[in-house]
């Protein structure tokens, strides 16, 4: 919004230098980005925000100006020197539909002469950009600027039937605007017609047969509220955005159309002669009154640290443009029709707080009874974090919008528990997620195409699913893993090793060890329908089933076109969170050395290592500090259908040294629990 100083002063006592103006007006909240001098005079460039629209106008941001200043607002004065001819009985008004347009003025002014404006007129539009059209039309331009109020004027004698008749247009209906170019309608858009053609689109842009032209010597003169959402609707759909779409869309003032359509009648009576016929046809539907609004003073030193005398709150608000009435340390205020933004007392406790000056509030902190702490699960989610940016991945955040078809891929929830949206944002992604991993492999699919082969990344996010006989979803927070690529960068020292499954779940794993739970254990399975059979398992925690995890399945690697193998891993994080952690123990360090014994054992290829370190442990022997497998052999020289495993087991007590006869009756347990529930023998 462009304004000019010296207007303002004409509407105002100012006793500031036009950047101090500015300067004042950014403090209160209207952020002047520029100054530049117009021959004698400056203009301000305020950007303003979308729920000010009272201040589109130079009356509006002179309104501003006396309120921080206290100075008194001075109107424009309005002298009209009417005919005995009342303009009811030269011409009529039907509104047809009053939600569209609530109110609508019309005011007739005869034997005009249609010329060139003055120069005063046509300096003061130049200096805000713009254009001189013809005295009647640069007036209508004027006031709007001057008042906020958009105003449109017809050539009178071109109305056929001398009438005007607001009404919705009709389907395919075409008219020509002032652009000279030619839009059709639609029924859900409002346009001013006379007895037979639409003559403008209301609020928006006149049309060009009942434009202004050198010839024109009649002129009626609207002015008029519309819809904003009607304004804003129409003016998208035809492409069509003008300064009074600007203003309508926004929201206009209700009662600014008499006074504005007052304001240009004097001036067309000044500047281009004529007659003005007596009185206003008004029509216009009831507004909806004004709730009153409490300010206490309590709240305002609640939300603000602030002290403020009553009088200097009720005083700001009055000069603002409220009506109000004060009572003991509170007062009521009722909001003008044109500040369609106040509507509780937080607005008003903005509007004192706005003048009084932000730069007053106090820049400490509020006081708290207590020390802060995380909610629920944070820490958890902090470390969790934390472990695994240490072991190379980057946390992602993805939409929980998702394809059905590819959501439906990775997940074994049923079609039916699935939330549709009702109103998606893109018609491609209308369900909300069950999984997490439909978003990781999107990723892992951008980085790739993008030539970055080495990704890990891993996303902590909510996951959706209908409840049956339930209104609300269940939400349950999930984590996600996905890795490919290369173990470590090539260099000149370090041969490149590949990203494998054993590296995958060692991040897990550290994953579990960072929420200090119990050791986590990973179960192989072939019928998880995302994960590539063979190459999958199920992890638990003690006997509860928390995830999956394994390398992408072959017919989603060719969805996706990927090329390395990708592992992927979706664990329900709210069980883990929840999940009783380990006491934290502390002892001495130990005294004693270790002794390492190790072990080669035969056993059926369907046994895995998880089963034997789980046997293992369960025997609770105090002295044996770690288990750690250091080979797997399955050579042709094997009996069919075996593996061969070497284990390396560390025993030490905290008390004594060992003996070699205190190792073997250990080991013995071992070798002997092992050969009688899984049948290995020693190699």
């Amino acid at each position: 919004m462009k304004v000019s100083y010296n207007w303002l002063k004409e509407l105002v006592n100012i006793d500031l230098s036009p950047r101090d103006v500015a300067t004042r007006l950014t403090m209160v909240g209207h952020a002047v980005d520029a100054v530049e001098e117009h021959g004698d005079d400056f203009v301000l460039e305020i950007d303003l925000t979308s729920n000010r629209p009272d201040c589109l106008s130079h009356l509006g941001v002179a309104r501003e100006v006396a309120t921080i200043l206290n100075q008194p607002l001075r109107m424009p004065q309005i002298n009209i020197q009417e005919a005995t001819t009342a303009t009811a009985d030269v011409t009529s008004v039907v509104v047809e539909d009053s939600t569209l347009c609530p109110r609508y003025t019309a005011r007739v002014i005869r034997g005009v002469k249609v010329g060139p404006s003055p120069e005063w007129l046509v300096k003061r539009l130049e200096a805000l950009g713009q254009r001189s059209v013809n005295n009647v039309a640069d007036i209508t331009n004027y006031v709007m600027l001057e008042m906020g109020q958009p105003l449109h004027s017809f050539d009178f004698d071109r109305l056929a039937g001398q009438r005007i008749v607001v009404r919705r247009a009709q389907d395919k209906e075409k008219i020509t605007l002032l652009d000279g170019e030619e839009r059709e309608l639609s029924t859900d858009m409002l346009v001013i017609a006379d007895a037979e053609r639409p003559v403008a689109m209301g609020g928006i842009k006149g049309g060009l047969d009942s434009g202004i032209s050198d010839t024109t010597v009649n002129v009626l003169l609207e002015a008029a509220y519309f819809d904003p959402a009607s304004i804003r609707h129409t003016s998208k759909t035809l492409g069509v955005s003008t300064e009074a779409s600007y203003r309508f869309e926004r929201g206009a003032d209700y009662e600014m159309p008499m006074l504005a359509s007052n304001r240009a009648t004097a001036l067309i009576a000044e500047l281009c002669g004529g007659e003005v016929l007596a009185g206003i046809v008004d029509v216009k539907a009831e507004p909806a009154k004004r709730a009153p609004i409490t300010l206490r003073l309590s709240r305002y030193h609640a939300k603000t640290g602030l002290e403020v005398e009553l009088n200097e709150a009720a005083r700001i608000l009055t000069t603002l443009g409220l009506t109000v009435e004060t009572s003991g340390d509170q007062l009521t205020a009722v909001a003008p029709s044109w500040r369609h933004d106040l509507s509780i007392e937080e607005d008003l406790i903005e509007e004192v707080i706005r003048i009084v000056g932000y730069d007053k509030l106090q820049t400490s902190l509020p006081g708290s009874a207590s020390a802060g702490s995380y909610l629920p699960g944070e820490t958890g989610r902090r470390a969790a974090r934390k472990t695994l940016t240490a072991l190379g991945y980057h946390e992602a955040v993805n939409f929980s919008f998702v394809n059905a078809e590819t959501d439906a891929l990775l997940t074994t929830a049923e079609a039916t528990a699935r939330l549709q949206l009702s109103n998606p944002i893109d018609a491609t992604q209308a369900e909300m997620r069950t999984t997490l991993l439909g978003g990781l492999l999107d990723s892992i699919s951008r980085n790739l195409n993008h030539g970055t082969r080495n990704v890990r990344i891993f996303e902590i996010g909510k996951c959706f699913t209908s409840q049956s006989g339930q209104e609300r979803p269940l939400e349950v927070e999930n984590i996600a893993l996905v890795a490919t690529g290369a173990r470590n960068e090539n260099d000149w020292q370090t041969a490149t090793a590949r990203y494998d499954f054993y590296d995958f779940k060692g991040a897990l794993e550290a994953l579990a060890e960072s929420l200090n739970l119990p050791k986590i254990f990973f179960t192989p399975v072939h019928a998880i329908p995302y994960l590539h059979p063979g190459r999958a398992a199920v992890i638990s925690l003690g006997n509860e089933s928390v995830g999956q995890a394994g390398q992408l399945h072959p017919h989603l690697m060719a969805r996706y076109k990927f090329k390395q193998p990708i592992f992927v891993a979706e664990l329900n994080f709210g069980i883990l969170l929840k999940a009783e952690a380990r006491e934290a123990r502390y002892q001495p360090l130990p005294r004693f050395p270790t002794v390492m014994r190790d072990i080669a054992i035969l056993v059926d290829r369907s046994i895995n290592w998880a089963e034997i370190e789980g046997t293992i442990r369960s025997l609770e022997i105090p002295q044996l500090e770690n288990i750690r497998l250091f080979d797997l052999y399955a050579g042709k020289e094997l009996p069919n259908g075996k593996h061969s495993l070497a284990l390396s087991l560390r025993y030490r007590a905290a008390d004594r040294t060992l003996t070699d006869a205190d190792i073997n009756e250990m080991q013995e347990l071992v070798v002997t629990t092992l050969r009688e529930k899984f049948g290995a023998e020693l190699r």
